[in-house]
């Protein structure tokens, strides 16, 4: 799967709805050029308070925001952000803590184009509260999920998983951080991968040429 024209930069618009640490990552990712050909085009909020939002500042990126309670029906809401990624010419979307699931129609639109992080072992502990899932459960192994997003949550195909150990004292909090800290190692990497066409994906499964 080609994602983009070869030699040409692949314009990725990246959707947060809170303090956007991964939207940060990326961004350092790219002034230290480890994202491939990828170029960070546009930052997408659905929350006007997303105190990620402060990073089109400081590394001079366009931002908007979209706000769900803006519009009558989810439709509308979504139309108005097709028109945004297509205004900007988006060859791919990353979702960085976008809170704010899409539509079947919009998920088939960018098929194969959209990206989400997770904080767990695909596909154990999907959906909400993940890492407090992952204790209760008792596992011994956690960590996060790079995937692309299909018309379920938190079960499209695979790119890359890290992994952490879960100590006898773990709580949900520090889990959460030593998550987020492969996180922010995982998606800019998945993000470089894609971004140089050395992403295959075949049916549920995805190989990485290297």
């Amino acid at each position: 799967m080609m994602f983009f024209i070869q030699g040409e930069k692949m314009n990725t618009a990246v959707l947060i709805s809170g303090r956007g640490s991964n939207l940060q990552a990326i961004l350092y990712a790219e002034r230290e050029k480890r994202l491939g050909e990828a170029k960070i085009q546009l930052i997408i909020s659905n929350k006007k308070e997303a105190e990620g939002l402060k990073y089109s500042e400081i590394f001079n990126k366009k931002s908007v925001v979209i706000s769900r309670d803006s519009f009558i029906t989810k439709n509308e809401f979504e139309q108005k952000l097709i028109q945004t990624l297509r205004e900007n010419e988006i060859d791919l979307i990353v979702l960085a803590g976008f809170m704010q699931i899409l539509s079947t129609e919009f998920v088939n639109l960018y098929d194969g184009k959209i990206i989400n992080i997770h904080p767990s072992l695909l596909p154990s502990f999907p959906g909400l509260k993940a890492q407090e899932q992952a204790l209760d459960y008792g596992v011994k192994v956690s960590g996060c999920t790079v995937h692309f997003v299909n018309s379920e949550v938190d079960s499209g195909p695979i790119i890359l998983q890290e992994t952490i150990e879960i100590t006898e004292k773990e709580t949900e909090e520090s889990l959460s951080e030593k998550i987020l800290t492969k996180e922010h190692e995982a998606l800019p990497r998945a993000i470089s991968l894609i971004s140089q066409n050395k992403v295959i994906i075949s049916g549920r499964n995805v190989r990485i040429m290297i």
